[in-house]
């Protein structure tokens, strides 16, 4: 079992000056050996990224998004969103809010108002929160878009060919909350088939049935890596019911010039429920995935900050014996974070910079090369700052191809492309 394979290693405790007791120390080398052999036997490995590997591309974090898309609004949508912003302030008690917190409550004010301009609530008037909402997506969508045209996607393209490669018996599944498209680029860019729950080629639509069930690698899509965007993504679009069919969520390719809204960072309230939608689809899809039997699942750039994905994560951990999940964190507030968490849940394992925490307990790492063989320990650790590297997700690439021991094939390979 995943849980009893990882944090086993050597640890001590040390005391300060004063001769108290602190914090346990675990050798991160000997941490690192059993993840390497999980890494090599698991037959099913999934991964959950977040913003911080756009971030590694230089795509904005959130907090940097928030405050690009204020300054580029006009006036006066300007003025409605900081009057949005500020309602979120005296109700949630935060002092930072996010864009997307900021479009969820917009989009509240929309439903309630049903987009009408005598309607109002919070001094914000339905046909305002309409045009806000549009204006902050068609934001987002641009300020990506022109950071996405400058990313080196390298580094992603040999992620896909170490992924593609690796000999597994199950289908392979990402699932992002990133609605940027450096994804489906590095993939397009290997010749990488993927699937993400749309069907068709005019205008591609939704088909709910197709990730309702789980389909063998022997069958013709069982290669295709499935691709989750579980926030949604810069090139779909609702286009408005006409006289001939109803309103649809529709994925267009490379666009210049969005037709319709854009379907960003979507709030339950927003969405007509009688056909099931890619975001309740998508949801149903982690649950059930991680519940279904062994699985390595690993976290990267993802903050835990999002409590229904939470929810899903947490009550699989609970359920699953056989789902291990790797949270591989950029900063230890990170780690201290999910304190708590790892606490609760002996098949979590969280790393971080200094600290980590495995089969229930904090650790601070220490480095103690004395009992290991010639351990190439810089894929992972930073000797000149005393630190694991593998938050980063760039670090982390390195480190799943130079333990694949196919460097040279998956090099080359991208080379050729």
């Amino acid at each position: 079992m995943y849980g009893a394979a990882v944090g086993g290693g050597d640890t001590t405790k040390n005391t300060d000056i004063m001769g108290r007791s602190s914090m346990e120390q675990i050798n991160v080398l000997q941490q690192m050996s059993e993840l390497k052999k999980i890494l090599s036997y698991s037959k099913n490995i999934g991964f959950f990224f977040g913003a911080g590997t756009s971030c590694a591309f230089g795509l904005p974090n959130i907090i940097s998004l928030t405050t690009e898309v204020e300054t580029n609004l006009d006036d006066d949508k300007k003025s409605e969103f900081n009057k949005a912003k500020q309602c979120l302030i005296d109700t949630l008690g935060k002092t930072t809010i996010s864009v997307e917190e900021i479009l969820n409550y917009v989009r509240q004010i929309r439903d309630l108002t049903k987009g009408k301009a005598n309607k109002e609530f919070e001094g914000i008037s339905g046909e305002m929160a309409e045009k806000l909402d549009v204006a902050i997506c068609r934001n987002i969508y641009e300020i990506i878009k022109t950071r996405e045209e400058c990313a080196d996607i390298t580094v992603l393209q040999k992620f896909f060919a170490w992924y593609d490669t690796s000999n597994r018996n199950y289908v392979k599944e990402i699932f992002t909350t990133n609605y940027d498209m450096l994804l489906e680029k590095a993939m397009e860019a290997n010749y990488i088939p993927y699937f993400d729950g749309f069907a068709g080629s005019y205008e591609p639509f939704f088909w709910p049935e197709s990730i309702e069930r789980f389909i063998s690698v022997s069958e013709l899509t069982g290669k295709w890596i499935r691709l989750w965007k579980m926030h949604g993504s810069l090139n779909w679009e609702q286009k408005p019911a006409s006289m001939s069919g109803e309103a649809r969520i529709i994925r267009r390719g490379k666009i210049d010039n969005p037709e319709n809204e854009l379907l960003i960072y979507p709030s339950k309230e927003k969405y007509d429920l009688s056909r099931k939608q890619p975001f309740i689809a998508y949801f149903d899809r982690l649950k059930n995935y991680l519940l279904n039997g062994e699985l390595l699942f690993v976290s990267s750039g993802y903050s835990f900050y999002d409590q229904h994905i939470n929810d899903i994560i947490f009550n699989c951990l609970r359920q699953n014996a056989r789902l291990y999940m790797v949270v591989l964190c950029f900063s230890d507030d990170q780690v201290e974070y999910m304190k708590d968490y790892g606490k609760a849940y002996l098949n979590l394992c969280v790393l971080g910079p200094k600290m980590a925490i495995t089969n229930g307990k904090l650790y601070e790492w220490k480095y103690d090369d004395s009992e290991e063989d010639s351990e190439k320990s810089e894929f992972y650790w930073n000797a000149s700052e005393n630190k694991f590297i593998l938050g980063d997700f760039k670090k982390l690439v390195e480190f799943l191809i130079e333990s694949s021991g196919k460097r040279s094939i998956i090099e080359e390979a991208i080379r050729g492309k």
